[in-house]
This record gives structure tokens, C-alpha cells and sequence, in this order.
């Protein structure tokens, strides 16, 4: 079951510099920094009420950021919902007909369980399933 929105995933060029940004946009520091080297990529999360804002840089050219940003530019990403059981969610919308981009759910950043929607399955909005490993 989808329980809420857990973060919005915003793809950026250079961390520093949109670190500041975002610090002065909500009148917060950032509250954790992660590299999740699996997907080529370094995080920053703000927390604002009960919704998260990850940033995300590309460590490597070939990373999905470093494509994303190449197409589309600088902006937002992804959508994340958290769910209370990853595998059941992945399989209750598999079985509705949305495409998966893995058939397990592999760890993510922020200590979560994470599956990705293909976007041509979500109206153009690639979709992150995720789920506290506890």
C-alpha cells in the first residue's frame, strides 16, 4: 500500500552550488549526505514537514542523473511514495500493468528499499517505490 509521498528527486549539475540554493530556498541545512555508488550518483536530503527533497548529482557520465540531465536539464526527477511492504506493492502494480525497472527491489539511498516505474507506464513520471529498512 502506498502510504504518501516520501521525497521528490531533483536532478542537479553541481552539488555545492544547489546546496546553497535549496539552504536558502527552505531556510534549512541539508540533514544527510550519501553516495550510492550502485547508481553512479550523490545525494543531499532536505526535510521539509513530513516530505523530503533529494538532490542528486552524477558521479559518472554514465550515470541515469548525468542521461536525465543531458535530455531534460536540471529539474525535477522523480516522485518517491513510500510503501509499507515493497515486494507486495511491486507486484500488486506489476499486475495492473505498470513496467518495473527491476524485478527486486535493490538499496537505495536514506536507508530505503528502492524500485523505479518505468515513466512510459506513469504518464511521463518516472516513479520511485520505497520502503525504511529496518
Amino acid at each position: 500500500m502506498i502510504l504518501r509521498v516520501e521525497h521528490i528527486g531533483i536532478a542537479i549539475k553541481e552539488m555545492d552550488s544547489a546546496n546553497k540554493l535549496f539552504e536558502s530556498l527552505l531556510g534549512i541545512s541539508n540533514y544527510k549526505m550519501e553516495e550510492v555508488v550502485s547508481e553512479n550518483v550523490k545525494t543531499s536530503f532536505f526535510k521539509t514537514g513530513d516530505t523530503k527533497i533529494e538532490l542528486l548529482e552524477a558521479t559518472s557520465d554514465n550515470s541515469p542523473i548525468s542521461k536525465f540531465i543531458e535530455k531534460k536539464g536540471q529539474g525535477i526527477h522523480h516522485i518517491a511514495f513510500e510503501t509499507d511492504n515493497i515486494v507486495a506493492e511491486m507486484q500488486r502494480l506489476k499486475d495492473l500493468g505498470f513496467e518495473l525497472l527491476s524485478d527486486q527491489p535493490k538499496k537505495g539511498a536514506d536507508n530505503k528499499l528502492i524500485c523505479f516505474l518505468h515513466p512510459k507506464s506513469t504518464n511521463g513520471v518516472l516513479v520511485e517505490l520505497c520502503q525504511e529498512i529496518k
